[in-house]
């Protein structure tokens, strides 16, 4: 990926007060870090971005993991116009090829990554929204949109497979996501349809809203271990997500509103569920997934969400700084710029592979999270225009 030029210091509107940065120079090329050392001008998240993709592209492979770090590189794409990116994903690693995915969400994860490019470059790539089509027909063709839990929701696997091992990821139901980009692309009702169905069921069974929301963004499921049996992982904080695509769908203000009170009460402290400060999520790996889901929320409302960009911001100069030279593991290892999968500067969190340092997992939703913030600080709330 080429080297950017600086971009301008970020709008007093969304700099956070005390930004904390890691100084770094370049010697031959190749940055080298100078760790916990304090300035006070602000970070310039584009050139993190483009360092933490550059440690994603050398660990990339073609899969789910994949497709997370591919939406951060979209979004930063929108801000950079750097051609190294579609080429990256579109020509050298095409994501029509990905592989096809085994847990309904990963599928669903490709799709969004299809979509997101397919946004960011014009909207004429109509291979990218044909596989994405194709990909949500084969999951839905095995049974997996279903209701034998007594509730219209997607699951990882068939009804007649329901003594597998659950994964939390089953119900963050981002093929809701999915078939609302599939409606607005090509116009075709069902897509819409399934995805009302999923939210507020039919005459005979409830939806998703009526079984977990509990109002003023609390969602209330079954727990269990992070990665394993938990139905909300996030708190839910994956409905923001899904209720945008729906309000962009449908412009039902009713979606906006759950978005806005999830988004809400997800970042806010008294959940135990962030850090008072920093906010990131203390307990749990993915959270490049948790931007990416209250990014969503803010793009469709960022009136009422002002201070969202502010709060991601501080969670990622907590992890660039290594919790500001306090962390006992690492978040950020400064000569490769790879990324712990888990954000919690004391360790012990319960999730999958939480220990993880650069990997294509931990780096994939790392670039997803630093790509965001990058637009979000240098290019404004995105995704498919309403």
């Amino acid at each position: 990926m080429k080297r950017l030029k600086a971009i301008p210091a970020l709008t007093a509107v969304f700099m956070t007060a005390g930004s904390i940065a890691a100084c770094f120079s370049c010697k031959g090329g190749r940055p080298e870090a100078t760790p916990h050392v304090v300035r006070n001008s602000p970070p310039n998240w584009t050139d993190r971005a483009e360092l933490v993709s550059r440690r994603f592209h050398d660990v990339y492979t073609p899969c789910w993991e994949g497709a997370y770090g591919a939406i951060g590189d979209a979004y930063l794409y929108s801000v950079t116009k750097d051609s190294a990116l579609p080429r990256f994903h579109l020509v050298d690693h095409d994501l029509t090829r990905m592989c096809r995915g085994t847990w309904v969400d990963d599928r669903a994860w490709i799709c969004l990554a299809e979509f997101k490019w397919w946004d960011v470059t014009g909207r004429t790539d109509r291979r990218l929204v044909l596989d994405a089509r194709q990909r949500y027909i084969e999951a839905r063709g095995e049974g997996r949109l279903s209701h034998h839990e007594g509730f219209w929701s997607w699951y990882n696997w068939p009804p007649q497979r329901t003594n597998e091992q659950v994964f939390t990821n089953s119900n963050m139901n981002q093929m809701v996501t999915v078939a609302c980009e599939l409606f607005r692309a090509t116009g075709e009702r069902q897509f819409l349809e399934d995805a009302l169905r999923v939210w507020d069921g039919d005459k005979n069974l409830p939806g998703i809203e009526r079984t977990w929301y509990r109002g003023n963004g609390v969602w209330e499921g079954r727990g269990g271990r992070a990665a394993f049996g938990n139905q909300l992982p996030w708190l839910g904080a994956g409905y923001c997500s899904v209720a945008s695509a729906l309000y962009r769908a449908t412009k039902d203000q009713r979606f906006m509103k759950i978005a806005i009170e999830t988004a809400r009460h997800v970042t806010s402290p008294s959940t135990g569920w962030v850090d008072p400060n920093d906010f990131y999520q203390i307990q749990m790996d993915g959270n490049g997934a948790f931007v990416n889901f209250l990014f969503d929320a803010f793009a469709i409302a960022p009136e009422e969400l002002p201070d969202l960009p502010a709060k991601i911001e501080k969670m990622l100069d907590h992890v660039w700084t290594n919790a500001h030279g306090a962390a006992r593991v690492t978040l950020h290892r400064e000569t490769d710029h790879a990324i712990r999968n888990g954000w919690n500067p004391a360790g012990g969190e319960d999730g999958y592979n939480v220990d993880e340092i650069g990997t294509v997992h931990a780096q994939g939703e790392a670039s997803r999270a630093f790509g965001i913030l990058a637009f979000a600080l240098h290019g404004g709330p995105s995704g498919p225009k309403p």
